[in-house]
């Protein structure tokens, strides 16, 4: 059917393509200038007139059949497991809702991390810059629907310009030189048909690539939040770590000033305090470093806040933070929630949608021209009827031989979206496994901080029992040395459980997605308007 209505198509454009009529714009010494290569067969008034409206009724029965060429979209399948393998008492029944979109952070009911990540979202430059490529891919948007348009516009100009009086004269008089002024006051209006589906493949791929960005803007926000989320709790974590250490080397003070009292009452020797005393130095060497660590968290939470590290604090804050339970929901909501999967899934129609672009080579396109305007030699002509013009034509264009040009860019746009399945494809495997070692990572610290739980309070009731046996001689000092490394040691390792808890739980929102969803998308794409037509 198509074959056929083109073949009808191209037999009554071949006799009237031209409808063109020109008046007032003779050529002549005066007027002629070089223009584009370009033919004009005229419209007899009477005679084609019929074939006119043939052509213009098989232009329209055309457009009405065509539907686009290059393949329709339809988004390939992606591994999808059935269920995640690490399980626990964290993922409730019905998970789809209980992760807040937006605000995922709220969950953990901290103000000081609500504050930072408010102060992130406003702040923060990697997300200034993701804003602004998103305008960037609306305004490629626009410029793809524009196509859709007739094209209007208007040149005006002047010429003073004198002719030799030896030129040739083309079997004519020349009558010596001549001097004259051009004044042109033409409007122009081109418009070409999307026969085949060109203009309406690239608006396809344009939003398709606005959305990719509009889901790019949302990973780099997600991201983002993420690592202030992160960076906040190990922050705390170490916090609590120089507390603990701090705490250690107050205890070990006292115990430094008995031991000290003992040797000079010459019950403790000399090795016992040299013990107590290195242990002591030790321990507030952690401290120091410790602190030095946390300047540097501090410093990396400045920068995602768009602040200036010297000027930035966060406040000591506590471990103690509340631990939610989080829901992991099936694999395959992942494929919805994530917004680096949506980014290259909207990649992937994007560079299908280049296919039949680069496919549209093959067939004709067709250029309709209008040209209406005033051109005078002097300006009180040039408002007149006689000096009006007008002209309005045709072009089709077919290509016949392209030295491979076409099919090495329709190979070209099919290896783009191969390539765009093939990453596709990788970062669900991606989304998958980050889903999985969260999940696993958060079973692991649950058990590790029951245990751990337990040491710290053993390694507690160890010390206390090493300082009674060594004050009543029962045993020497390195009993006691030993009870405080490891108590210290365990409660070291439980904050570190506990932060780790946190940021693992930071991890699994990031990796499903944090409450974000693919249907936010939907009303991105730019659709063609009569407004949008008339704007310049």
């Amino acid at each position: 059917m198509r074959r056929a209505l083109y073949t009808l198509f191209m037999s009554q454009v071949g006799q009237t393509i031209g409808l063109c009529r020109l008046s007032g714009w003779a050529a002549s010494e005066t007027h002629d200038r070089p223009r584009k290569a370009m033919v004009y067969p005229t419209c007899v008034p009477g005679v084609g007139t019929s074939a006119c409206a043939t052509a213009a009724a098989g232009l329209a029965i055309l457009l009405a059949a065509c539907h686009p060429v290059g393949p329709n979209y339809h988004t390939p399948p992606a591994p999808q497991p059935a269920a995640w393998r690490a399980e626990g008492p964290w993922r409730p029944g019905d998970p789809k809702d209980q992760i807040p979109k937006g605000a995922w952070w709220g969950i953990f009911r901290d103000d000081e991390l609500n504050r930072l990540e408010t102060t992130v979202l406003a702040a923060n430059q990697d997300l200034v810059s993701a804003s602004a490529r998103l305008q960037q891919a609306r305004a490629l948007a626009s410029v793809a629907v524009s196509d859709f348009y007739p094209q209007a516009g208007v040149s005006p100009s002047f010429q003073r310009f004198r002719l030799s009086a030896n030129r040739p004269s083309l079997g004519g008089v020349v009558d010596g030189p001549i001097t004259q002024s051009a004044w042109n006051l033409p409007f122009v209006l081109s418009y070409e048909p999307d026969l085949f589906g060109r203009t309406r493949r690239s608006v396809e791929a344009a939003n398709a690539s606005y959305q990719a960005t509009g889901a790019d803007f949302e990973n780099v926000k997600l991201v983002l939040t993420a690592e202030t989320a992160a960076d906040f709790f190990t922050l705390s974590e170490v916090d609590a770590e120089i507390r603990i250490l701090d705490d250690t080397v107050a205890a070990m003070e006292k115990a430094t000033a008995l031991v000290q009292n003992r040797h000079d009452g010459g019950v403790a020797s000399g090795l016992d305090l040299a013990q107590e005393q290195a242990l002591l130095e030790a321990t507030r060497t952690q401290a120091t470093l410790e602190r030095q660590l946390r300047a540097n968290y501090e410093h990396a939470l400045a920068v995602l806040c768009g602040a200036a590290a010297p000027d930035f604090r966060v406040a000591t804050g506590s471990l103690q933070k509340y631990l939610p339970a989080i829901p992991a929901g099936v694999p395959s909501d992942v494929l919805e929630r994530r917004p680096d999967i949506a980014r290259q899934e909207r990649l992937m129609a994007a560079a299908n949608a280049q296919i039949g672009v680069a496919k549209s080579a093959y067939y004709p396109s067709l250029q309709l021209a209008a040209t209406a305007g005033l051109e005078s030699t002097g300006i009180p002509s040039l408002i007149s009827l006689p000096s009006s013009l007008w002209a309005v034509g045709a072009t089709l264009a077919q290509p016949l031989f392209s030295g491979g040009r076409i099919r090495a860019g329709v190979d070209f746009a099919k290896a783009g979206y191969q390539d765009s399945v093939a990453q596709y494809r990788q970062t669900v495997l991606v989304a998958f496994q980050e889903v999985e070692d969260a999940l696993a990572g958060l079973k692991v610290f649950s058990g590790a901080a029951k245990s751990q739980e337990a040491a710290v309070a053993d390694s507690q009731r160890a010390l206390d029992i090493a300082l009674n046996r060594y004050t009543g001689g029962l045993v020497t000092y390195l009993d006691v040395v030993t009870a405080q490394q490891s108590l210290l040691s365990n409660q070291r390792q439980a904050a570190q459980i506990q932060g780790g808890q946190l940021v693992a739980s930071v991890m699994l929102v990031k990796a499903l997605g944090g409450g974000w969803d693919a249907h936010s998308l939907a009303d991105i794409p730019l659709k063609p308007s009569l407004k949008t037509a008339l704007l310049p």
